[in-house]
């Protein structure tokens, strides 16, 4: 089992940042791909980011891509959120998700094993 925790959400007016954590239990963090979702009102869970277990690769939605920058430090079992340039269309509840044990999880919702319970990012125009 994996308990993931986000962190770092809040208000932030458009143009500005914000960086979201989010902790792992467990021993198996660094054998993990993990991502980053977001749900807006209204609308389904959409892919944001991934990385590799390693951290050797990332990827990114076309609309954060730029902008946004995944990374993880496997010693902290933690991986990061950095978001810049924040628009009003970035508003939604930004869920972490860990991948299966030493497998690929790339930019679908079934990839992932775990995930944690969110949290919510407000951009003001």
């Amino acid at each position: 089992q994996v308990q993931l925790v986000e962190s770092g959400g809040g208000l932030v007016q458009a143009g500005g940042s914000l960086r979201l954590s989010c902790a792992a239990s467990g021993r198996t963090f660094s054998t993990r791909d993990m991502g980053w979702f977001r749900q807006a009102p209204g609308k389904e869970r959409d892919f944001v980011a991934r990385i590799s277990w390693s951290g050797g690769s990332t990827n990114y939605a076309d609309s954060v891509e730029g902008r946004f920058t995944i990374s993880r430090d496997n010693a902290k079992n933690t991986v990061y959120l950095e978001m810049n340039r924040l628009k009003p269309e970035d508003t939604a509840i930004y869920y972490c998700a860990a991948g299966r044990l030493r497998s690929y999880s790339g930019y679908g919702r079934e990839q992932y094993a775990y995930w944690g319970q969110g949290t919510q990012v407000i951009v003001s125009s």
